[in-house]
């Protein structure tokens, strides 16, 4: 399995670009091979848990996370319809604290995202039905799991639609500030 790794300017996540097999039949690619991973990567993490989820358009999951030692490192990807995709570094003691980046992840690219532990994560679907897959490297723990309120002003995520359909518990997140007592 061939990879192609693309880095961000803030240090962690990675876009996985697996090679894909097309022709006239459709196509076929590896969704994940451990080995390929780690050489193409230089991280070792044993994944656990893989999730799933179905969203309408317009729909926004997170921003998640889990406290350590429950932290958790994912690799998502998105295997039918499409996402804009956030990952927000919550690492107190990173030069990146409190910014942002956005990747849209679609079925057709069949990208992946390495999201590491120290990151708040979420997506907001843009496609009905869209089909969201991720692993995780720790159990889930809802004792340790917090939200970053997706809407923090802090933050100026442009979410790419307007009236997300939102959980009460995502629109009950908490500022940065409030999290964290600073500031990006």
């Amino acid at each position: 399995m061939t990879l192609q790794i693309d880095r961000f300017p803030i240090h962690g996540p990675m876009l996985v670009r697996p090679r894909i097999f097309r022709d006239d039949r459709g196509h076929f690619l590896e969704t994940f091979n451990d080995r390929a991973f780690r050489e193409a990567t230089g991280l070792e993490i044993d994944f656990v848990q893989d999730n799933e989820s179905i969203s309408h358009k317009g729909v926004l999951r997170g921003l998640h996370f889990q406290l350590p030692p429950h932290a958790q490192d994912k690799l998502v990807r998105v295997a039918r319809g499409a996402v804009l995709d956030v990952c927000v570094d919550i690492r107190p003691q990173s030069p990146t604290f409190g910014r942002h980046l956005t990747v849209e992840l679609t079925e057709r690219e069949r990208n992946l995202l390495f999201v590491p532990a120290g990151f708040a994560h979420g997506f907001i679907a843009l496609e009905p039905d869209t089909q969201f897959l991720y692993k995780c490297s720790a159990y889930y723990d809802p004792t340790a799991e917090r939200t970053l309120l997706w809407s923090d002003p802090e933050l100026g995520i442009d979410w790419k639609l307007t009236g997300p359909m939102v959980s009460d518990r995502d629109r009950a997140g908490a500022t940065l500030f409030e999290l964290f007592g600073r500031k990006p």
